[in-house]
């Protein structure tokens, strides 16, 4: 059985979008060393949701970091869509993030002198390339923006700033998009219009997506949920109600 035939529990011919093999973190020397990570291997296949979970301190967040090459394992390899990344220079993994990696962050990341029309379309232009309209079209009708569009960040709900940010996310078609507590900044009503969101860019956008939450509702969209305690998987299962999360993370503490 091939790694994605193990990830989706049948046959298919793809290889993941995203997978680690021996990845470990060491923060400190000596004594003050902690293992953030430890000897962790994971894929991802294309066109899933997945959910990262754990008590504070699991490892989740470094995960994520290292995944995204935001940050370089101690030890371990991991590849997106295909290309070795950990064993890439600064430059190549900058070029390599703005194609194939997107991003959505608890507090938006925004720039507020920009219009949400411009902070979408940042990413495409930083990288130089064009951007498709009727794609763009498509997502900002998609994420309900279309009368927001000559508005700045501080014109905006924060349910609405986070629609920007799922949009811009998506304007490269990346391989990829790592979200990183995409509604620990929200209530309850925006959270759940986001969550809706993130759903459809997976469902109709056939959008991969990576989510770190605590939260066991935003878990409860995904496909798949992954637990982490001290640096360890210790748990990967397939989509689970929220009263299901919630008793694994209480088995967790």
């Amino acid at each position: 059985m091939t790694t994605a035939e193990a990830i989706s529990g049948k046959s298919v011919d793809t290889e993941p979008v995203v997978s680690a093999t021996g990845i470990s973190r060491r923060f400190g020397e000596a004594d003050t060393a902690v293992d953030a990570l430890k000897d962790v291997d994971i894929a991802f296949r294309s066109g899933g949701f997945t959910a990262v979970m754990g008590p504070s301190g699991s490892g989740k967040s470094t995960l994520m970091h290292i995944l995204a090459g935001l940050d370089r394992p101690t030890a371990g390899t991991v590849r997106i869509d295909g290309q070795v990344i950990t064993s890439m220079g600064d430059r190549q993994l900058t070029l390599l993030r703005r194609k194939k990696v997107g991003f959505v962050f608890q507090f938006f990341n925004l720039l507020p002198t920009l219009t949400a029309e411009e902070n979408i379309v940042l990413p495409a232009r930083i990288g130089g390339t064009k951007v498709d309209p009727a794609f763009f079209s498509e997502i900002v009708e998609a994420m309900g923006l279309r009368n927001r569009l000559t508005h700045r960040p501080s014109q905006l709900s924060g349910g609405q700033q986070q629609r920007v940010a799922i949009a811009r996310a998506l304007i490269t078609r990346p391989a990829v998009i790592f979200a990183d507590e995409p509604t620990g900044n929200l209530d309850s009503t925006a959270s759940g219009e986001v969550l809706t969101l993130l759903r459809h860019a997976v469902d109709d956008f056939k959008q991969t997506i990576i989510v770190v939450t605590h939260d066991a509702v935003a878990a409860a969209r995904a496909d798949r949920i992954v637990f982490l305690a001290d640096g360890r998987i210790v748990k990967d299962q397939p989509a689970s109600s929220v009263g299901e999360i919630l008793d694994q993370m209480k088995e967790l503490r």
